[in-house]
């Protein structure tokens, strides 16, 4: 399974950011797995964003549910994240990342999952 983030690097604040993963190798609607997304802000640890499942269903990091949205194309075997109203702490390496059967909530490095997308810089500054 490769995956590969997609999306404009430089995004001005209180703009919405929105970032495509294209999935190869396997259908996102595949049984049991989960399709997530995590970033990793410069200097500090990764952070979960939220997952779309197998079936469509979406669930966040609450601290972030207000401002993210996760969707999915099936017929492009994509899914997009959209992060509204940002701010330069939304500055980060952005990755997309698969499990099956599980999700991490709290990821501690790559051993966590087991797909990773090469990740995407954004940066948030007018």
């Amino acid at each position: 399974v490769q995956l590969q983030e997609s999306g404009p690097g430089l995004v001005k604040p209180s703009q919405t950011l929105s970032l495509t993963c294209t999935v190869s190798g396997a259908s996102i609607t595949t049984d049991y797995y989960y399709w997530s997304w995590i970033r990793q802000p410069p200097g500090k640890g990764l952070e979960w964003i939220g997952y779309i499942g197998y079936s469509g269903d979406t669930t966040y990091k609450p601290s972030l549910k207000s401002r993210a949205s996760i969707s999915r194309d099936t017929s492009k075997n994509q899914f997009t994240l959209q992060l509204g109203s940002v701010t330069p702490e939304d500055t980060a390496v952005y990755y997309c990342a698969a499990n099956y059967q599980l999700v991490v909530v709290a990821p501690r490095d790559s051993s966590d999952y087991d797909y990773w997308g090469q990740g995407t810089q954004v940066t948030v500054s007018s």
